[in-house]
């Protein structure tokens, strides 16, 4: 190999490596348009930690779709978490400048304004870490995920999988763990309360008489007649 050509190949290795993942990503992205994930990399990983424990630690996790969700549930979650979410691109701009100045004045992170579709494309894919590289990727999946499906799959497959406790995920274990009746039954106020969770679902399930939560959760249920249901 001459000098030239080994030049050339430390250039265009990495290229190749970045968009071969991408790749999988959207390939990925594609079939999930038509089929339910049984897991994410969010889910293993969390799996991996409670197996450290207990060898034999199952995970709390059932599909249920869409129309099998309260209303109730989903209103809130929007109103919680994201109340462009029928309108955005998946990345809502404004919510992110408010969230950057809100850090800035507090000299730490206080505030993400990551939308729903963000946050999707972090539990399927992605870690936990904080870095701009991992940032950059999860806009790219955001971009997938939005040309790829319409919103009402997006927020199926997010209410499907998104942590709400110790090994709990998916609205349908969140239902049973906290209250036991099924995702189709919550009311508002459940409903409300487990929107208010999902920032910190592990804490609050250890600490379900946090005043914060109770008082948040009277907030999100006055602003849930307005959430915007895709």
């Amino acid at each position: 190999m001459t000098l030239r050509k080994f030049f050339l190949w430390l250039i265009l290795a990495p290229i190749a490596a970045v968009l071969a993942v991408q790749l999988y990503y959207f390939m990925q992205i594609w079939w999930w348009v038509g089929h339910n994930p049984t897991n994410t990399s969010f889910m293993q990983h969390q799996l991996s930690l409670l197996q450290e424990k207990d060898p034999h630690a199952r995970l709390q996790f059932k599909w249920v779709p869409y129309n099998r969700i309260s209303p109730n549930l989903k209103r809130a979650i929007i109103a919680s978490e994201d109340a462009n979410f029928s309108v955005h691109d998946g990345v809502d701009w404004e919510a992110l400048q408010k969230a950057y100045e809100k850090n800035e004045k507090r000299g730490k992170v206080v505030a993400g304004g990551s939308t729903i579709t963000q946050q999707l494309a972090k539990n399927l894919f992605l870690s936990g870490e904080r870095s701009y590289i991992r940032k950059g990727q999860e806009f790219i999946i955001t971009f997938m995920l939005e040309q790829l499906m319409d919103k009402e799959r997006i927020f199926e497959i997010y209410l499907n999988v998104v942590e709400w406790g110790n090994g709990v995920f998916g609205a349908e274990a969140a239902a049973m763990h906290y209250y036991g009746v099924s995702a189709a039954n919550l009311g508002a106020g459940e409903s409300a309360r487990l929107a208010v969770m999902l920032p910190r679902p592990r804490f609050y399930d250890k600490n379900r008489g946090s005043v914060y939560l109770a008082r948040r959760t009277s907030l999100i249920l006055r602003r849930m007649g307005s959430a915007e249901l895709p």
